[in-house]
């Protein structure tokens, strides 16, 4: 009975491994590649000399290329958006292509993307055809080399004619290169039966057998401290995959000393365990940082479908929003993949969001085109109004009907801006005419300038009148409003300013219309807490501005009006400021209440 004995060396984890490694995704995101970068990797890719290793990468770019033309062919109109990508029907793609070159650009990219595509394929085929040959003839070779070896345990020679023959044997089988899947572990086994058959019948002196496992120590030990040393490659993948081969050439070596069989497959164990311990942290490494990309990519959604899902009303937020869309989605970039299950997943929920957003958009600017070209049609009604009007000489009518046209201008919304100005021009024009001719032909009973002159006068009093915190000033403001209604019309072109100026007047003289100090007495209801007064002041001030706004639009096209314009900007500005203040003081009485 011999005292020879193969290590039986388990790989069933590293195989289980090393297809983590070829299931691994590719690094490159080939989604986010236009056709012409995805034909310039196609291209770069059969130039590789690893390229019959590179089956994957090339079928993962077939599958985006043609999923990305298919999109962009129903973007262009060419086919319907739902249609079905192109895929390979059969296990060739379709070599069959037209001669004539095609108006359609399409066509032309699809057909240089195919061209490359089949040689590849045909390339690969021819290749797997060669390499599966090649290992039916190394099987027939190992199959021989096992018979010579089965020949030689059958003779009865000398020792010291049959070792060398054995040498010979062994050497001829490591030689040969690798077998089919299916029959290495068979032939193997085969063979390493015959090895320890020979060592077990053979008639070897002591001598030449310690020799052979002297030798087979020192491989052995070369073994070990190679796979120690892939233990420090900082490239986990490419160490599992050279100890993959360490592992192969340790079965092809036969048996060591007794003493040192246990000792030296412990220590090479050890170091395959180091490697796999590391590939295996390496991997649920990545499986952790899936799962932190698959977190953070779901949030971003939110944000979008959020957003996709807010009120819009006017261009100004859509384009605020539209600039959060985009820098979120300069973010998704930054962030990678998530795991292979749910990477498309959650692509394809944000990609929902995003299209969902912009379809909204384009449905709003779609109104709005028609909304302005309602409003066009209306406020070219009111020139063709206001120019009707405009040589009447009843006066106090006429008068009426060009304020009440006024008011309706006002309320229209914008029209397109290459008519906008155009418009507002023949209709102040025609305002202007009018009101001009109705202050020349002013009877004495309409003194628009000595009415003018009343109004600052009341509003010199307003200002001068000092409150008395009870129930006086609301009359006193009743009074004002009165008397204010009372004095008749002031010239057109002042009406506007004046009317401003009493608004102010009144407002900072009574801040709550009469109403706030008086609430308890005359309703029940406690007064205005200071952070309602400061939010009631803030509101009266956007209508303010509001207002100012409007004053600019009319005094622009006036002759002389800069300086209304610039007083009513100044207006504007000094306003704009005050809401500052208003609500950083609301922000600080919100923050004490929440603290209290």
């Amino acid at each position: 009975m011999s005292d020879v004995i193969i290590p039986d060396v388990e790989l069933t984890s590293d195989v289980v491994l090393a297809e983590t490694v070829e299931n691994a995704e590719p690094a490159v995101n080939y989604s986010e590649k236009t056709l012409a970068e995805l034909i310039k990797l196609f291209e770069e890719l059969v130039q590789n000399e690893e390229r019959m290793k590179m089956s994957k990468e090339a079928e993962a770019i077939k599958s985006v290329f043609y999923k990305k033309l298919q999109k962009e062919k129903a973007e262009a109109g060419l086919v319907t958006a739902d249609a079905t990508p192109e895929t390979d029907e059969s296990e060739e793609v379709q070599a069959v292509v037209e001669d004539t070159v095609s108006d359609n650009p399409f066509a032309e990219v699809e057909r240089g993307f195919k061209d490359l595509y089949n040689k590849y394929k045909k390339e690969r085929a021819e290749y797997n055809r060669q390499l599966e040959k090649e290992r039916e003839d190394n099987l027939a070779a190992k199959e021989a080399v096992i018979a010579d070896l089965k020949a030689l345990l059958e003779k009865q020679e000398d020792v010291n004619a049959t070792f060398p023959e054995f040498r010979e044997i062994q050497n001829r089988w490591r030689a040969i290169g690798p077998v089919p899947a299916q029959s290495y572990r068979n032939i193997n086994e085969t063979y390493q039966l015959y090895v320890e058959q020979f060592y077990d019948m053979v008639k070897i002196n002591r001598e030449l057998r310690d020799l052979d496992f002297k030798k087979n120590l020192e491989a052995k030990e070369q073994f070990c401290a190679f796979a120690e040393k892939l233990a420090e490659n900082p490239n986990v993948v490419e160490a599992f995959r050279e100890l993959q081969k360490l592992h192969e050439q340790w079965k092809e070596f036969g048996p060591v000393a007794k003493e040192y069989r246990d000792q030296i497959w412990d220590r090479f164990k050890a170091a395959t365990a180091v490697i796999n311990k590391k590939y295996q942290a390496f991997f649920e490494g990545i499986k952790e940082q899936q799962a932190e990309n698959l977190v953070k990519k779901t949030a971003l959604c939110e944000k979008v479908e959020e957003i996709a899902e807010r009120e819009v009303t006017n261009s100004n937020e859509w384009n605020a929003f539209s600039k959060e869309i985009e820098d979120i989605q300069k973010e998704w970039k930054t962030i990678g993949f998530a795991s292979k299950k749910e990477n498309q997943k959650i692509y394809d929920r944000f990609r929902a969001a995003c299209d969902k957003f912009y379809g909204r958009k384009r449905d709003f600017y779609t109104e709005y085109k028609d909304s302005i070209n309602t409003n066009l049609e209306k406020k070219i009604s009111l020139c063709e109004a206001a120019e009707a009007l405009k040589s009447s000489t009843e006066w106090k009518k006429a008068t009426d009907q060009f304020i009440n046209l006024q008011k309706q201008w006002k309320e229209i919304g914008a029209v397109p801006r290459k008519k906008s100005e155009q418009l507002w021009k023949r209709f102040r024009a025609a305002c202007d005419e009018f009101f001009a001719e109705r202050d020349k032909n002013a009877k004495p009973e309409n003194d628009f300038y000595g009415n003018l002159k009343a109004k600052q006068r009341l509003i010199e009093e307003i200002k001068a009148y000092e409150l008395k915190n009870d129930e006086s000033d609301a009359a006193a403001m009743q009074d004002f409003q009165k008397r204010w209604q009372e004095i008749g019309f002031v010239p057109f072109k002042e009406k506007d300013n004046i009317a401003q100026a009493y608004k102010e007047a009144l407002n900072a003289k009574f801040p709550h219309n009469g109403r706030g100090n008086n609430r308890r007495a005359r309703g029940g209801r406690p007064a205005l807490s200071e952070k309602e007064r400061l939010i009631q002041k803030y509101h009266q001030l956007e209508q303010d501005i509001v207002t100012y706004e409007n004053n600019i639009g009319f005094f622009s096209m006036s002759k002389n009006s800069a300086p209304l314009v610039k007083q009513m900007e100044d207006r504007i500005a000094q306003s704009k400021e005050e809401l500052k203040a208003l609500a950083e003081q609301i922000r600080v009485l919100t923050e004490t209440e929440e603290q209290e």
